[in-house]
């Protein structure tokens, strides 16, 4: 996943090896070059930066697109995104529960005793999502987890799972009844089970709201369909080298 910004002057591609039955699924190394000559400037730790700047992008897109007065996140798996995740969010907003189902339920256990912050433990994804008003899906499933008969009116999405064509995190309920915003469009309808299977239609890239050509609909039931794009690895690593850089 090689990606240049001209922005930062950054040139950066990511490896990434993928194990279903392995603990973490996913090992990344994150390498930096001088972008005037292709020396290695870095090695990163790429499983980091990918939880982060996950994160991240989900938060932005929280921001644009949850109900004004949100108080209630629930976060569907318990591996390293929900973990960036529930940091993240419980720190640039003011969430007065939190809940997580996982379907190991001994992991969302050790979710709840591991992080700072009260956290209800759920017996079923329907508890965990009914009259949330934010939900973050962080699973490896293959079949939809989240059905959209659960979800409250207005509620906002962030589906960060299911990143194949053929699998899934939402059903067809929750994917066509929803205003439908992705990182990138033409990543969503080639890579994206959701999108794909559902047949739901793109509204808009995030980055259209950010720049003011599209709307965030708030007051709709929203969802944010993240992929991960390699622009966003880039810049990440580019700031934690420069801060590692000016740390002397």
């Amino acid at each position: 996943m090689p990606a240049y910004s001209a922005k930062a002057d950054a040139l950066t591609t990511k490896l990434v090896t993928f194990y279903e039955n392995v603990t973490p699924s996913h090992q990344a190394t994150v390498l930096l070059f001088d972008p005037t000559n292709g020396t290695l400037k870095a090695v990163m730790d790429g499983n980091v930066i990918t939880a982060k700047r996950t994160a991240a992008v989900s938060a932005i897109a929280t921001k644009y697109l949850m109900p004004a007065d949100s108080e209630v996140l629930c976060i569907l798996g318990a591996g390293v995104k929900a973990y960036s995740h529930y940091e993240l969010f419980t720190e640039l907003f003011s969430f007065k529960e939190v809940r997580i189902w996982n379907r190991t339920k001994e992991n969302a256990e050790k979710f709840a005793r591991t992080v700072n912050g009260p956290v209800q433990v759920c017996s079923s994804a329907q508890e965990a999502v009914s009259g949330a008003d934010v939900i973050v899906t962080v699973t490896m499933a293959t079949q939809p987890i989240l059905h959209g008969e659960w979800v409250k009116p207005g509620a906002h999405i962030n589906a960060v799972g299911a990143s194949r064509p053929d699998w899934r995190e939402l059903d067809d309920h929750a994917m066509r009844n929803s205003v439908l915003y992705v990182d990138s469009k033409e990543a969503a309808l080639s890579e994206s089970g959701d999108v794909i299977l559902s047949g739901a239609s793109v509204f808009a890239e995030l980055g259209e709201v950010i720049l003011g050509s599209k709307p965030a609909l708030r007051e709709k039931t929203t969802v944010f369909k993240s992929l991960g794009m390699a622009i966003e690895d880039t810049v990440a690593a580019n700031m934690v080298f420069e801060s590692w850089s000016a740390s002397g």
